[in-house]
């Protein structure tokens, strides 16, 4: 066992509580998405509060809210780059060409515009796949790793340098 983690909890010593808070974290996307399917951002922030709000409670729900939030990121990103540029196609392309003639709106979706499209949709299916696993693993009370977020979210969650989930006690000391 490696000195610089606390213990990883045994499925057995988690509680119901913990499993649904720590499943809530990868739900979190679809209760947000239909908020926020015109602006993908808002999932990024509805995570990021569910985070704050929850990471406190007990090591294993700081991993799976961290998690969800850092896996989070890319696809977030990625959806903000295919609106941000949909909308640029659709309010500048179109209108300009047809000024003075009956209104025929030509929009200049290219291949690079489709390709990029299809990632994103490739990139969020991936994203929908891998968080439901982990979702049910978590309510499940085991852990599961993403590729490239897992190692980073258990590091922060359950290095001994974290103080999540135990209180910091202060003494009050003379000034030398």
């Amino acid at each position: 066992m490696d000195e610089r983690y606390h213990p990883i909890p045994q499925p057995e010593e988690i509680s119901t509580r913990e499993r649904q808070d720590a499943m809530g974290a990868y739900l979190m996307m679809f209760a947000s998405l239909g908020v926020g399917l015109p602006l993908p951002l808002i999932n990024l922030l509805a995570a990021v509060i569910y985070y704050f709000v929850n990471r406190k409670k007990s090591r294993f729900i700081h991993f799976h809210t961290l998690q969800s939030l850092i896996s989070q990121l890319p696809t977030s990103l990625l959806n903000a780059g295919a609106v941000f540029w949909t909308f640029s196609i659709l309010t500048s392309s179109g209108v300009t060409e047809n000024v003075g003639e009956d209104f025929d709106p030509v929009f200049n979706f290219t291949d690079l515009y489709f390709g990029y499209i299809i990632m994103v949709v490739i990139a969020n299916l991936v994203y929908i796949i891998f968080s439901l696993i982990a979702a049910v693993r978590a309510y499940n009370g085991r852990f599961y790793y993403m590729l490239f977020f897992g190692r980073l979210a258990y590091h922060y969650a359950y290095s001994k340098q974290s103080t999540i989930g135990e209180e910091t006690v202060y003494t009050n000391r003379p000034p030398m």
